[in-house]
């Protein structure tokens, strides 16, 4: 048995932290003298810190790990912890190589001294048939689900000339969660609606609209530049607005390729 003193060494565990394990629940002395408080450890409870560290330094909480103890073993009941914690790492990585970038383009104009100017211009989209997808999704940033299940397609799709992919969010004001987006491709022909892809005439509609050239850091930019020159030059809002893929995922692996154009329906 080794007093508290001796197994927060061996285990590089401090002792206050072993008593706060103590309380709750994650690791108990093998013996707790009633008369003093002491506690003492048995060897081989080092083996159960080594995993507590381990399970910390892959990020769970204490809360989990106490609950991945409490499995006994169950290899295939502990991996579905770790796949849900891979996949809880991975999207953390996207986020921060995502905010590295926004840091990097900030920097890049504060050097260069680069103040962004939008033309922004007044056209009429004709009237198209389009394939669709109209769904409610967790966030803006599974718009990914909705393009997919078109990709699913059973019947091969074939793209008008020019072909024409956007994605239009219709909730009237921005939703942190369970937000309501439409997405539509041009092609040519006429096919019969399945599950979750519906074909249709979409209207003519006149927008106001700016091309944004690379990734989509600035889409926030665009997007006032566009709103501040409605406001400006005397045309009111008409409708959700929408982004057109020129060149998005679909056509390149490049970020800095992507040609985006930021549409507001006017009147």
């Amino acid at each position: 048995m080794l007093k508290i003193g001796d197994f927060s060494r061996l285990s590089r565990i401090s002792v206050r932290m072993l008593r706060h394990y103590d309380e709750i629940g994650l690791l108990k002395p093998a013996v707790t003298d009633e008369l003093t408080g002491y506690r003492y450890y048995r060897e081989d409870q080092l083996f159960v810190t080594g995993r507590i560290t381990s399970l910390k330094d892959m990020g769970f909480s204490l809360t989990d790990i106490i609950r991945i103890l409490d499995l006994n073993d169950d290899n295939d009941a502990i991996d579905t912890y770790l796949i849900e914690k891979q996949k809880e790492l991975m999207q953390t990585s996207d986020l921060v190589k995502y905010r590295l970038k926004l840091i990097d383009h900030a920097r890049n104009q504060m050097k260069e001294g680069i103040t962004m100017n939008y033309d922004i211009t007044v056209k009429t989209i004709p009237e198209r048939y389009a394939a669709t997808v109209q769904m409610v999704i967790p966030r803006y940033e599974d718009e990914g689900m909705l393009w997919n299940m078109l990709a699913e397609c059973r019947k091969p799709l074939i793209p008008a000339d020019p072909c024409l992919s956007a994605a239009q969010f219709l909730d009237k004001e921005y939703k942190e969660e369970n937000v309501e987006v439409l997405i539509w491709m041009t092609v040519k022909g006429t096919y019969e609606d399945t599950e979750h892809v519906h074909f249709r005439t979409l209207p003519a509609v006149k927008v106001a609209s700016c091309i944004l050239k690379g990734d989509y850091s600035r889409m926030g930019e665009a997007t006032a530049a566009v709103a501040s020159w409605i406001h400006d030059n005397g045309y009111e809002s008409d409708g959700p607005m929408f982004d057109i893929y020129h060149v998005g995922p679909a056509q390149t692996t490049d970020p800095d390729e992507y040609v985006t154009e930021v549409c507001f329906p006017v009147k």
